[in-house]
């Protein structure tokens, strides 16, 4: 049982199970060889060593004995006594990778200890920089004293962080071949925050002590940390060499190569990081990552529950637990997860910011924005949940759209004006009609919306030969089928999750990209930061989010004319809007089966339907869908692309409330593209929701003849209905207020033979509107691209123009 708890990670109940049986059987060999383990995982290897030599007294010949031991004397600097039992050991027979380990970890380890005894520094390392100190600090036997080494850690121990930097610098002034002191000042800088600071005092360390393994993790972990990707990755591989059995460069390696999206071998070192210590929860967690972005989403949760397991407190593994069952839209699950993670520890921002995700996926809006607004009171400087509370905002229904662009305003002047006095000219050549380098950044790079109506313009846009596209993946997981086809359109593909902010932005600038495209806005894995540092002369945001960046480093938003009529809306945005034939194109599915005849001519009665994704559908919303229920009796509503796990009870409860039986409504959760269209086939009529309407829902709908019946909005959130209704045509399913909408739904119950004659026209008229002409799209796009660079090529500011109808002239 004992041995059961300490495999499992349940460390306080192994020892006190192993300590119970000493208590009656004091020469026990398991129980003491546990025992031992567990005082050197806790540090206290000079405890462990008595554990140790009575289990080898009761099997001398047990090699995980002899191992434990061995490594016990390691830790406790009695290298000759671990010496003389490895060598004894090796005679009985002994052998493995872990015997081969150990004996390279002593072999290392008194080269050291003969080099700090001899003051030398070790072979191969150039002389130290000359600083100015007495002749006697040069000497073969200068060292700093015992206490001056004492005092030093004394301060580390106690946090004293400014003291412990003093002390450490003046040792490695005084003797600059001591590794001692340049390790502490890496760690102690790092300690406050600065990994580049401890930069130089780790690689000094590092190339003082060659054989090292804690110099040279350290080093690596901090390459790591600040994005010299291939040198953190040699170092720490490096210490691997050193030490094949270090668990933390294995984990540190499996973070990393998850970053560059190498997501096989990092599943191989954090297993391998599991092989050596199953309790290690930082190799869950990193583990349960790479499976999640590798789509093996029920081993990832296996794996964070582990580690919760091993350590119920831990943040980390709440937090990614929550991400996790988010993202599988179990949001009450979600939520739940989050919750324990405040309550482990109500000081971090971001537990905060993601519960509040949590609920605005349930339409809990005014919940969600007091804890987006929490987590930046929490860590104000934190970019992912300012735009996390400006997409909430999209959702709400309290705050007026010159309010809410105040919010969006206020991200730009956090994040982007400071940023300002660092912003460099760009060396790019001002020639107008020259070959341009396009870049695209977004998270949405596979099968998602965004992609989905990208992937036709970019078909056209790759065959152009004045322009060169990149495109920079900013997600993490795994690439999918979607994501190859993408990278077949696009010369260069960079795959940048992992990738900081400022590292990012100086890629793109090496990169020589003259217009780079935003197409994330504020939603999942945007990179505004990136933006906020101009790294391109010219910057573009558009189809990821319907608002406003909030910078003024974003020069442009490309928007149709039926979504942002010119000059309504100017005053919403600090970009310029640059007119398209359409906001975006769409691509009709496949799989679409043909479009059937009115249901209600069958069936007897009116069905209205929504296929919005839960977080529109706010109790606003099902108040206003019931007023047209009450007015049509006869009505059903049904609801589909709801989330898989059920989670939709308090949207029966808002109906309720409204006076609408569980018996007229009619729910269906997300299922594959044929069923989810096929479901069309049993509604006449869609109803949108709002603030924030429905986009590719609305499309889908068209192309299985079904209109949707939209509530014009003030914000671009809101318009969206608008403009997939004006292009083709349908004016009259736009309304401008909740009496119109509960009238205009209602009349259509008297005006059946049309509402079917309109069905059998829609994909007609869907298939000959701009939406539906991905060439005609992406002409446009070219020639606004060149539009924008010749003014900048001018030495001309942005300003609003029209590209589908003047390729060159201002609107």
């Amino acid at each position: 049982m004992a041995t059961n708890f300490h495999r499992s990670g349940q460390l306080e109940h192994a020892e006190t199970l192993y300590r119970g049986i000493l208590d009656a059987q004091p020469q026990h060999a398991q129980a003491n060889y546990g025992l031992g383990r567990l005082a050197v995982r806790a540090g206290r290897a000079s405890e462990a060593l008595p554990h140790f030599v009575a289990a080898l007294r009761a099997q001398p010949d047990n090699p995980n004995y002899q191992l434990g031991c061995i490594d016990a004397l390691m830790q406790a600097d009695q290298l000759d006594a671990a010496r003389d039992l490895l060598e004894s050991a090796l005679q009985d027979g002994l052998q493995g990778e872990l015997a081969q380990a150990l004996a390279r970890q002593l072999e290392v380890r008194t080269r050291i200890a003969r080099s700090i005894r001899d003051t030398q520094a070790p072979a191969g390392v150039p002389p130290a920089p000359r600083v100015q100190a007495a002749p006697s600090d040069f000497s073969r036997t200068a060292q700093p004293s015992a206490r001056e080494l004492g005092q030093l850690t004394t301060c580390f121990a106690q946090k004293r962080y400014e003291k412990v930097k003093a002390l450490a610098r003046s040792l490695t002034r005084r003797f600059p071949r001591h590794p001692a002191a340049w390790k502490v000042l890496g760690v102690a800088i790092c300690a406050e925050g600065d990994p580049r600071g401890a930069l130089q005092p780790f690689e000094t360390a590092a190339r003082l002590l060659p054989q090292d393994a804690e110099a040279q993790f350290n080093l690596g972990l901090t390459l790591a940390t600040v994005g010299r990707q291939d040198e953190a990755e040699a170092t720490l591989r490096r210490v691997l060499e050193i030490d094949p059995m270090h668990v933390k460069a294995h984990c540190t390696l499996g973070w990393m190569l998850q970053g560059q999206a190498r997501l096989f071998e990092a599943e191989l070192h954090c297993r391998r990081a599991l092989e050596i210590d199953p309790s290690y929860v930082e190799a869950h967690l990193e583990l349960g990552g790479v499976l999640k972005n590798m789509r093996r989403l029920a081993e990832a949760e296996a794996q964070y529950r582990t580690a919760l397991d091993i350590r119920p407190a831990n943040t980390v593994g709440h937090n990614q637990l929550g991400l996790l069952l988010l993202e599988q839209d179990r949001s009450a699950e979600a939520e739940a997860a989050f919750r324990r993670g405040v309550a482990a520890n109500p000081a971090l921002g971001y537990l905060f910011a993601n519960l509040g995700t949590s609920l605005s996926a349930q339409g809990r809006q005014s919940e969600a924005e007091a804890c987006f607004r929490r987590a930046l009171q929490i860590q104000p400087d934190e970019a992912n949940s300012h735009s996390a509370l400006l997409f909430s905002l999209t959702h709400g229904q309290a705050l007026d759209a010159d309010t809410v662009f105040a919010e969006h305003r206020r991200f730009g002047e956090r994040f982007e004006t400071p940023l300002r006095a660092s912003w460099r000219p760009h060396d790019r050549s001002r020639e107008p009609e020259r070959a341009l380098q396009i870049g695209f950044v977004s998270g949405d790079l596979y099968n998602h919306a965004v992609a989905s109506f990208l992937e036709p313009v970019l078909e056209h846009l790759a065959a152009a030969p004045a322009l060169v596209l990149h495109a920079y993946s900013t997600r993490r997981a795994a690439e999918d089928h979607v994501s190859q086809r993408l990278r077949g359109q696009l010369k260069h593909w960079h795959t940048v999750g992992g990738v900081g902010d400022v590292e990012l932005a100086e890629k793109i600038r090496a990169d020589g990209i003259d217009i780079l495209i935003d197409l994330s806005g504020h939603t999942a894995d945007n990179r505004l930061p990136v933006f906020a540092r101009r790294p391109a002369p010219v910057q573009v945001t558009w189809m990821g989010y319907p608002g406003t960046t909030g910078l003024e480093s974003m020069d442009y938003y490309l928007a149709d004319r039926f979504i942002l009529p010119p000059g309504r809306f100017d005053g919403q945005f600090t970009e310029k809007l640059a007119y398209l034939p359409a906001n975006a194109p769409f691509r009709p599915s496949a799989e679409a089966p043909p479009v059937n005849d009115l249901p209600a001519l069958r069936a007897g009665h009116l069905t209205f339907g929504s296929f919005n994704r839960l977080h529109k559908i706010s109790r606003e919303v099902v108040a206003l869908w019931s007023r047209l229920l009450r007015a049509v009796p006869t009505s059903r509503m049904l609801l589909a692309g709801l989330p898989r796990h059920g989670e939709y009870e308090a949207l029966i409860g808002w109906f309720d409330g409204e006076g609408i039986e569980r018996s007229r409504l009619d729910f269906h959760q997300r299922g594959a593209m044929p069923h989810y269209l096929g479901l069309h086939h049993r509604v006449d009529v869609c109803l949108d929701t709002f603030p924030y309407n429905g986009a590719t829902t609305s499309l889908h709908a068209l192309w299985m003849g079904v209109p949707t019946l939209t509530l014009a909005g003030t914000t671009m959130a809101g318009r969206a209905g608008v403009s997939v209704l004006g292009h083709v045509g349908l004016d009259e399913f736009v309304v401008q207020d909740a009496s119109a909408f509960e009238a205009q739904g209602a009349s259509l119950a008297q005006r059946l033979p049309e509402l079917a004659q309109l069905r059998a026209s829609l994909r007609g008229r869907l298939a000959g509107s701009a939406i539906g002409q991905p060439p005609l799209i992406a002409a446009a796009l070219e020639r606004a691209l060149r539009t924008m660079w010749r003014r900048w090529c001018a030495g001309l500011p942005a300003a609003s123009f029209d590209a589908s109808r003047d390729p060159g002239g201002c609107a």
